[in-house]
């Protein structure tokens, strides 16, 4: 697979599909413009080769209709703040108006498109919607990961109808990282893998068995774990049809000589809200009629010594409800624990990205992956279409 570096670009039409899908406040204006600024590096490098520049990308789900809402002006308008140029602003994606304006843009310039999903062409991969996409450039680079395990026309069926393709610096350190991590990782490589369902995160926990050193569960999967081990776990979120695979993944770490760590103590109330006044203890005597919510400071206490020695940590999923204050400090204080490690440290995850950038130690993590799903379909072992597509 060929990088953007690889590529000559001085005066040909670039097309790069970034992941601009950032979050929004109750006014419109842009909370959080992280996945805009890890896009810079491949933008900013096609316009100084002396490209013209053309930006492709997601916002929101307006399924398939024109929503004003989402419209990605204000991403236009944000990136010229960053760039400190004028990045024009399409109100199409594909089109005699908008094939116009790319055949007028000057060397170094940049227009963004409208939001692919106000075609419902985009997420059903329709061959005729890329082609169209594919006839504004010469060039095609695929800089959004978190999308690269959808069949989508921009970053899928696109790459039959564009010769010249190739990875943008996000997608490739995005690649990069995760091989370092799971394909001659250092060890011991310990898996930290949180959240609500077994069921989400089962194949990624049976490929980890074959690769990793040590697994550390949190979240509310723990309570079917802890559950499938004969403990009482009070009225907590448990999928109770997922015993008998809890019991096998527990037996299969075993057999394979992985250590596998539950957490021992747990932060309980008897409703998880805002008000909510919880209670530490261990994970043996959850009250009947509590719920867990948070493990607790003596389950981070076993976590933080399980990590004392690795050498590579890779983070999916949190370990309790940590958007409530009440029940953040097991993700809180692991988030601080991974933080230390002296390893490289990869996280990935939507939930897992906010927790970290929550506890302030965003800075201090080796690499913090943008695709939440993307990175999760990694961690099955699974290959990205998206990927499969631009390599071809």
């Amino acid at each position: 697979m060929k990088g953007i570096m690889d590529l000559p670009l001085a005066g040909k039409r670039v097309l790069i599909r970034v992941d601009f899908n950032v979050p929004m406040d109750k006014e419109g204006n842009i909370s959080d413009d992280t996945r805009i600024r890890r896009g810079l590096e491949s933008i900013r490098f096609a316009a100084d080769s002396g490209a013209r520049v053309i930006v492709a990308s997601h916002l929101g789900r307006p399924k398939g209709q024109v929503v004003p809402g989402l419209s990605l002006k204000k991403c236009a308008d944000h990136l010229s703040g960053l760039l400190q140029k004028q990045v024009l602003m399409a109100d199409a994606c594909i089109g005699a108006a908008v094939s116009d304006t790319v055949a007028s843009m000057a060397s170094g310039e940049i227009l963004m498109l409208e939001n692919l999903r106000f075609y419902p062409e985009e997420q059903a991969d329709d061959q005729n919607f890329a082609r169209e996409l594919a006839e504004l450039c010469d060039v095609y680079i695929n800089n959004a990961f978190a999308v690269c395990h959808r069949k989508h026309a921009s970053v899928h069926a696109i790459c039959g109808f564009v010769k010249e393709k190739a990875a943008g610096h996000l997608l490739m350190d995005e690649l990069r990282y995760f091989d370092s991590a799971m394909g001659a990782p250092a060890r011991p490589l310990v898996a930290i893998v949180g959240g609500a369902k077994i069921s989400s995160k089962l194949k990624a926990l049976k490929n980890l068995l074959h690769r990793v050193d040590k697994v550390l569960i949190g979240g509310a999967m723990a309570n079917t774990f802890l559950k499938a081990s004969g403990l009482s776990v009070g009225e907590s979120l448990v999928e109770d049809d997922m015993l008998e695979t809890a019991k096998s993944v527990m037996a299969e770490s075993a057999k394979r000589g992985v250590r596998f760590y539950l957490p021992v103590d747990a932060v309980v109330a008897r409703e998880i809200t805002e008000n909510a006044v919880g209670m530490v203890v261990p994970v043996q005597e959850i009250p009947e009629g509590w719920k867990v919510a948070d493990c607790g400071p003596a389950t981070v206490r076993l976590y933080a010594a399980a990590l004392a020695n690795a050498k590579t940590v890779v983070w999916n999923g949190p370990m309790g409800v940590f958007e409530l204050e009440a029940f953040s400090g097991g993700t809180m204080g692991l988030a601080r624990h991974v933080a230390a490690c002296h390893g490289l440290t990869i996280v990935g995850g939507g939930d897992t990205d906010t927790a970290i950038h929550k506890a302030g130690v965003a800075e201090a993590m080796g690499y913090i992956s943008t695709g939440g799903g993307a990175f999760l379909k990694l961690l099955e072992g699974e290959s990205l279409p998206a990927v499969n597509a631009l390599e071809q």
